[in-house]
C-alpha cells in the first residue's frame, strides 16, 4: 500500500470502531466532509476504505448468520 491508502485505511478503521462506539452509522460521511475540504485525493481513497471496510462486515455478519442457521437446523 502506498503512504495514502495507508492513512486512508487506518482513518477508516478508527472511524468504523468510532461508528460502533457512539452509534452513528454516518460519522464516516462527516469525516470524509471534513478531510474532503483539504485533500479530496485523501478523501476518495477514505471512502473507498470505508466502502470495503462496511461491505466486508455485511458480509462477514450474513455468512454468520447463515452459518448460524445452518447450525440450528442440524441439532
Amino acid at each position: 500500500m502506498s503512504a495514502l491508502e495507508d492513512l486512508a485505511d487506518a482513518l477508516a478503521r478508527d472511524t468504523l470502531a468510532a461508528m460502533d462506539e457512539l452509534g452513528n452509522d454516518r460519522l464516516h460521511e462527516e469525516i470524509a466532509q471534513i478531510i474532503g475540504a483539504s485533500s479530496p485525493t485523501l478523501q476518495e481513497v477514505y471512502l473507498t476504505a470505508m466502502r470495503y471496510h462496511l461491505a466486508e462486515q455485511r458480509g462477514r455478519k450474513a455468512l454468520e448468520r447463515k452459518l448460524a442457521a445452518a447450525r440450528a437446523a442440524g441439532e
